[in-house]
């Protein structure tokens, strides 16, 4: 039975995105195995964008066969309003890794991923479901990520950080090494601003920004 995908969001980073499961899924779309789509909420243009057609989520779960899920959509609480109603109609996620990233050994991370080009995870991580990292990202070994994380481009997240749900990490931040004992910690709904050097805990729900981060708003 032929089995389809749909990468939910054709937004800048959906598009820069379905590249990577293309990909991955060449093999199955050469042979008429499998189709990808991507797949937008209602109010959203259909159509094709960059050779790849576009529809609706209701048409897409009309479709007659096995269909698989990511969202490619930044916005944290989007991401996981949107991933639960596909769960929720029978649909499975799938993790999308580029080809020339790495991933070393012991390390465990959630479904539905998303690990663009050059993305680098080092050994004793442990990462949530629907984690993004963007193109450079480096995450150290024994890190704890938590569920619908974002990482911007080129985040240098070093050794021993723990990271709440719902953080966002700007691109270009460096979060300091913590240690077994003292981890950084980077707390639930945090946003690390661009360019951050992280050298202490972020609050939940926080806002930092420069070198060395410093608060600036508490929502």
């Amino acid at each position: 039975m032929k089995r389809y995908y749909a990468i939910v969001g054709a937004g800048g980073h959906g598009r820069e995105t379905m590249p990577l499961a293309k990909a991955a899924l060449a093999d199955r779309i050469a042979s008429g195995e499998a189709e990808i789509f991507f797949v937008v909420e209602s109010g959203f243009p259909t159509g094709e964008i960059n050779g790849s057609k576009v529809i609706s989520l209701d048409a897409f779960k009309d479709l007659l066969g096995p269909k698989f899920f990511n969202v490619a959509i930044a916005n944290s609480s989007a991401r996981e309003r949107i991933a639960s109603h596909c769960v929720e109609s029978r649909m499975e996620p799938f993790s999308i890794v580029a080809q020339n990233s790495i991933v070393l050994d012991n390390t465990l991370i959630g479904i539905g991923c998303i690990l663009s080009p050059f993305t680098a995870v080092t050994s004793n991580v442990r990462i949530g479901k629907f984690f993004h990292a963007n193109n450079f990202s480096n995450i150290a070994h024994d890190c704890v990520i938590g569920d619908f994380v974002t990482f911007g481009p080129g985040v240098k997240c070093n050794g021993n950080v723990h990271i709440g749900d719902h953080a966002f990490i700007g691109a270009g931040a460096v979060l300091k090494q913590g240690s077994p004992e003292n981890p950084l910690v980077i707390g639930r709904g945090a946003v690390v601003g661009l360019g951050a050097v992280v050298t202490k805990d972020v609050l939940p729900d926080t806002t930092v920004v420069g070198n060395p981060a410093r608060l600036i708003t508490h929502r």
